[in-house]
């Protein structure tokens, strides 16, 4: 399997090719940073709030059982808590993506060293 670092040499692709792989590399990471905060949220919700909740029911938080506090209040905090860290996690990788793509583009309007643009 390979990884992103693992690509062709970009000199031996058309540009058209380098922009795909670029494309590529952007969603894999997106889909991949979506699983992880979903087995995130999905771990404290079913975990936390059902399947654990008897052991947390012996903890005690602002009063309620902690299992209680989980089902009903924690999941939610949880949830938006990954929110925040996917909008933080996309603006990481949006930028990083920006990069790659201006790199694909010469600074002086060429698709990359020495090709014309539109090629």
């Amino acid at each position: 399997m390979a990884t992103d670092s693992a690509l062709p040499d970009d000199a031996a692709l058309s540009r058209d090719e380098r922009f795909r792989a670029c494309i590529d590399r952007y969603w894999r990471r997106n889909v991949a940073l979506m699983l992880a905060l979903l087995l995130v949220w999905a771990g404290v919700s079913l975990g936390c709030g059902i399947l654990f909740a008897d052991a947390l029911n012996g903890l005690r938080l602002g009063g309620f059982p902690l299992g209680f506090w989980f089902a009903q209040q924690g999941s939610i905090v949880i949830f938006v808590l990954l929110i925040l860290v996917y909008a933080l996690g996309m603006a990481k990788l949006d930028k990083i993506h920006h990069t790659e793509l201006a790199a694909l583009d010469g600074p002086d309007g060429t698709d990359g060293p020495g090709e014309p643009a539109g090629r």
